[in-house]
């Protein structure tokens, strides 16, 4: 947990003793340069071990130096600062500056917005941060994908702090229990696991399933099932039930009975739509087995539906737009005593008009 502690409070002497013994956390002492910098190293050589690794920062949290250790830290050689922080464990600079600043935005003092926020607040940008991620590494562009990575990032930082206030857990326990999982599934490459066990992915694979399996050693196939419906994206979810229930022997013998399944849905998607009166409950539900059967579809063949239908709408929207430019072109009739050709917006053309253009649209889009 990150904690703050202002030096120029009344007892700031006796919080920081006890932050030293606990032994867990990093610290932000503030306003450290209000103080006698050789007394205030003094100070915390009582306390702290030599090693203890420490950054100076300016008001605003930027970094002055750092990391430096108590022992290698000179008042005298270093710049003018205002905080100081205590590093418990030797990280990366500005992720320890990241986690300094949300610490200080959710502080009393802090932003009225930030510290209004609770996970549950929080989770819509979870999600829009995470397709703007996707969207970014889809275009290539590595600038925006830094800046999309960082803010995903804060948001981590974000839920983390929040948690770390309620003392459940922070940022550290959150990168030392990804960091356990990954040594724990990883024994070919943390452990001395035989060279037979790695010899192919699908070996590397089975392993990687077996140690989640063995975590989670009461957990059926049909609440792994479950969690993939309660959690993930609809079409994201389907395929990886698919793959599951798959993966148990629960498959189609031949793909021609999964054709037979999606002309089955289709029919009944039919009968309900044109049910009087008309059932939405049902036709939904109908729709839903249609669309599963499909992803069963893919899966056969190796294919992502979500994945599909994401290039399917970029290269309607794409043609769409091509389309608008085409209607937007000059027509050979200019306007009377404009001089000017006239646009022609879609909601104007007939619908051959526009299949004409869709079809233009289509050859420079394919």
């Amino acid at each position: 947990m990150l904690q703050t502690l202002d030096s120029l409070q009344p007892g700031w002497q006796q919080h920081l003793a006890r932050w030293s013994a606990a032994g867990q956390g990093s610290l932000l002492l503030k306003s450290c340069g209000k103080k006698d910098l050789a007394e205030l190293r003094r100070f915390l050589q009582q306390f702290c071990a030599p090693s203890q690794a420490l950054t100076l920062l300016t008001e605003d949290l930027q970094v002055v130096d750092g990391p430096l250790t108590l022992q290698s830290w000179d008042p005298q050689v270093t710049g003018s600062f205002a905080h100081l922080y205590l590093e418990r464990s030797a990280s990366a600079q500005h992720l320890n500056r990241l986690a300094a600043i949300v610490a200080q935005l959710r502080a009393p003092d802090g932003c009225p917005w930030d510290r209004a926020q609770t996970p549950e607040s929080l989770t819509p940008y979870i999600l829009e941060e995470a397709y703007e991620t996707v969207a970014a590494i889809r275009a290539g562009d590595p600038a925006a994908i830094v800046e999309e990575l960082g803010d995903l990032l804060l948001q981590v930082v974000l839920q983390s702090q929040i948690f770390a206030e309620r003392n459940h857990f922070d940022l550290e326990t959150v990168a030392a229990r990804i960091a356990d999982k990954l040594i724990r599934r990883h024994p070919h490459v943390f452990e001395d696991a035989p060279q037979s066990d790695v010899s192919s992915l699908s070996e590397l694979h089975r392993s990687w399933e077996d140690i989640k399996q063995k975590e989670q050693p009461q957990q059926t196939l049909g609440q792994k099932l479950l969690h993939y419906a309660e959690s993930l994206p609809p079409l994201m979810a389907a395929l990886k039930i698919c793959q599951k229930v798959v993966g148990a022997g629960f498959e189609w013998p031949t793909v021609e009975g999964i054709w037979a399944k999606i002309r089955e849905e289709e029919a009944e998607l039919r009968q309900e739509l044109e049910r009087d009166p008309p059932d939405p409950a049902r036709q939904e539900a109908e729709l839903g087995d249609l669309l599963f059967a499909l992803v069963n579809l893919g899966h056969w063949y190796g294919l992502d539906a979500a994945q599909a239908l994401t290039q399917t709408n970029l290269r309607f929207a794409r043609r769409f737009l091509r389309m608008e430019e085409l209607a937007r072109q000059p027509t050979e009739a200019a306007l009377p005593g404009s001089g000017q050709a006239s646009p022609l917006p879609l909601q104007r053309l007939t619908l051959a008009e526009l299949e004409a253009l869709w079809q233009q649209a289509k050859q420079e889009h394919p």
